[in-house]
């Protein structure tokens, strides 16, 4: 069987990989701009970012490398990761009680042949008082977080209603990722561990 490399750094998309029983032999984030270009649609743009981290990423040419990207859009803007404290408290009050985006790219190369899917969830956060941001921004969790905020995490309890696939909100969508990796010759099994 040929060998896994990761290219991302997320934990979360490690801790999503085992839930299906892989494991990589290597994680290797590349190292990409991630700026948007003007006018950049959130959908596209998150798909070229997905290709560039595939491109970018180091493997042997029988390895099996696998990218995502994750974007979270409010209508045509997109919410990438927050700098600083005040830029995750802008960006929850843009998101407060309002449905968003949250796209996920992941791809898959093996020597000369690539696949890749798209997965697009609907996400609401419930109308958020000062003290409920207050409280979030405290807990620290916002940082590295496209939108500045984790479904998975304490944020949790702030989404009113989510449409679409969870693991593909909180970074990597399972079925998708399942399909494209056994496409590429890699084993994957959905049964519980005991």
């Amino acid at each position: 069987m040929p060998r896994l490399i990761l290219a991302s750094g997320s934990p979360r998309r490690l801790d999503l990989l085992a839930q299906i029983g892989v494991e990589p032999y290597a994680v290797r984030p590349p190292d990409v701009d991630e700026t948007p270009r003007p006018a950049e649609l959130p959908r596209p743009y998150c798909e070229r970012i997905t290709a560039a981290k595939l491109a970018a990423a180091q493997a042997d040419p029988d390895d099996v490398v696998l990218c995502a990207d994750t974007t979270v859009a409010v209508g045509r803007r997109i919410l990438g990761k927050p700098e600083d404290e005040a830029d995750a408290a802008r960006m929850l009050a843009l998101l407060s009680g309002r449905r968003h985006k949250v796209i996920t790219c992941v791809a898959v190369r093996r020597g000369d042949r690539t696949w890749s899917k798209t997965s697009q969830s609907s996400v609401k956060l419930k109308r958020l008082s000062d003290a409920e941001r207050d409280g979030y921004l405290a807990t620290g969790d916002w940082q590295g977080k496209a939108g500045a905020y984790a479904i998975q995490g304490p944020a949790g309890a702030l989404v009113a209603w989510m449409e679409g696939s969870f693991s593909g909100v909180v970074g990597l969508p399972l079925h998708e990722t399942a399909n494209l990796l056994q496409a590429a010759g890699i084993a994957v099994w959905a049964a519980p561990r005991t």
